[in-house]
């Protein structure tokens, strides 16, 4: 039987056995519990200060809630009508950083047109002034919000519903993958010295002198128990936020609620070549996004009170989120049958009473009885403002438990790009050259699927690629992805499960398309076994 390994010019990740022995025999300064972007953003810059971090988690890297958003990089149009400007501005500082300098291979800027129709809760005047005054505070670096009519708009647009429709706000944003831009800031934190294990569970806090000192933790792939000793420990758990602080304190009182956000993946009808915001409320907008070449509807704001692992998309979701689309979006392309995917995460905001949607979106970090640090809320655009607002929390606890050992965050480089950053266009045209001229074809669609999701590491895809046909060819004929970036996510970017490779590590899951069978055959080059030859799928 042929196994199936990294090229070998790649090198490989350690394997788990390894990681743990480095986890379990070294002591850190600070073991982050949690792999969501909030954990990920404090490895990384903690990692980049200096300080010896180790990052786990139960399940996969942004396996929940971080996988789960609306995909947007953006300043929050709706923050301007509650007089948040300074908010709005330093939300659009970041967005730009991320999307210009940080990770410009994994984000793209992206047009929202704003329909404005008889009868709703905001005119033309007051929207054409808003994203004015929204692309202001963005220096303009996006073009200057303005209106246009509504055939102009339905031009872009084709199913734009446009009865009673008066004119269309426009501004611009960015999009992303979340799930890969969580991953290369993995990866950064790894480069920067911290030492990353997913699917490790929380078995219990380890005490020195009544202070949390660690943790024991179960490799959830072999079984095998270890623990973890660590100065400082960080809870970023998100949803689980409390349950871990009661492991620390059992007479911890809540500090966080939950909303939940759902998400319909839809085929498309006709192509977008710009998204819809279209205003339900005087405080809710609903999307309507092109994303890859699938449409992205929602999303809901509710509380919710259940088990987080739990939260899933019902049917009040759907309905709820096509009967909001339905406002700008015309019929055909709300058709059930048209739902490939859904999918919900959960929001975590400062607890206290009234509505979730107006609820502001913000980190906060608070100190257990046993020292523990407990860090939850925030944006996925400010990502990285996070990762500096913990750093300087940890620089300023009493004691100074993590020494002065270390650089001071505000002494880091502020735009360190994340791994394979690149112009992804130039390598897509890249890889389109280099495979004529080695008399190997490369389709369009999966050398721009390549450029836009790994960057320049992209080549290293592309090098496996060319090692074995086999690995050359599509995972499904319905997506642009290929065999080689499942044994590149095996080996390079910690994939344990179908799960981890289809739904987070590509865009296959998304697209409706991880049947059962192509679960199995995942699963076998996971084991280190071949993908079926081309003729077999």
């Amino acid at each position: 039987m042929t196994t199936y390994s990294t090229h070998p010019a790649l090198g490989a990740q350690p394997s788990r056995a390894e990681i743990r022995e480095q986890l379990s025999e070294a002591s850190y300064d600070l073991l982050v519990i949690g792999g969501g972007i909030l954990g990920i953003t404090t490895a990384w810059h903690a990692s980049q200060s200096g300080l010896r971090v180790a990052l786990v988690d139960a399940g996969d890297f942004a396996g929940a809630t971080s996988s789960a958003s609306s995909k947007l990089l953006h300043g929050g149009l709706r923050y301007l009508q509650t007089g948040a400007v300074k908010l709005v501005a330093e939300n659009h500082f970041e967005r730009r950083a991320v999307s210009r300098q940080v990770a410009p291979h994994l984000a793209n800027p992206l047009t929202f047109y704003l329909p404005v129709y008889k009868g709703g809760p905001h005119g033309a005047a007051k929207l054409g002034a808003g994203v004015f005054a929204y692309s202001a505070l963005s220096a303009f670096g996006d073009g200057v919000g303005h209106l246009i009519s509504p055939s102009r708009a339905r031009q872009d647009v084709p199913e734009l519903r446009t009865d009673n429709l008066k004119a269309v706000a426009v501004y611009g944003d960015d999009q992303m993958n979340d799930s890969r831009m969580a991953l290369m800031t993995v990866r950064a934190a790894v480069e920067a010295g911290a030492v990353v294990l997913n699917h490790a569970e929380l078995n219990g806090l380890r005490f020195t002198r009544g202070r949390v000192s660690g943790a024991d933790l179960k490799d959830r792939i072999s079984g095998d128990e270890f623990g973890v000793n660590a100065r400082l420990v960080l809870n970023a758990t998100g949803p689980w936020v409390d349950h871990l602080r009661r492991m620390e304190d059992p007479g911890s009182d809540p500090s966080i609620r939950l909303s939940k956000g759902a998400h319909l993946v839809l085929r498309r009808t006709a192509p977008w070549r710009a998204a819809l915001a279209t205003p339900i409320d005087k405080y809710r907008i609903t999307f309507a996004l092109p994303w890859e070449d699938m449409l992205i509807l929602g999303t809901t704001d509710e509380e919710y009170v259940g088990e987080p692992g739990d939260v899933a998309v019902n049917e009040k979701d759907i309905a709820q989120i096509l009967d909001e689309a339905a406002f700008s979006v015309r019929d055909q392309q709300l058709d059930r049958d048209l739902i490939a995917y859904s999918y919900a995460g959960l929001r975590v905001l400062p607890g206290g009473p009234g509505d979730t949607a107006k609820a502001k979106r913000e980190t906060v970090v608070t100190e257990g009885r046993g020292g523990m640090l407990s860090v939850a809320g925030g944006k996925w655009t400010t990502f990285r403002h996070i990762g500096r607002t913990v750093m300087k929390k940890l620089e300023e606890l009493p004691g100074h438990p993590l020494g002065h050992d270390y650089q001071p965050v505000s002494q880091l480089p502020r735009g360190l790009p994340l791994p394979g950053v690149a112009n992804p266009r130039a390598v897509a045209h890249r890889l389109l050259l280099d495979n004529a001229l080695s008399g190997r074809e490369m389709a369009e669609d999966t050398a721009r699927h390549l450029a836009t999701h790994y960057g320049s590491l992209a080549y290293d895809i592309a090098r496996l690629a060319q090692s074995d046909p086999v690995l050359s060819t599509r995972v499904h004929p319905d997506a642009p992805e290929i065999w080689a970036q499942v044994v590149y996510a095996r080996d390079h970017e910690w994939a344990q499960t179908p799960d981890d490779v289809l739904r987070r590590r590509t865009t296959l899951t998304i697209r409706g398309l991880a049947t059962d069978e192509l679960r199995t055959r995942v699963q076998g080059v996971l084991d280190g076994k071949a993908p079926d030859a081309p003729d077999a799928a």
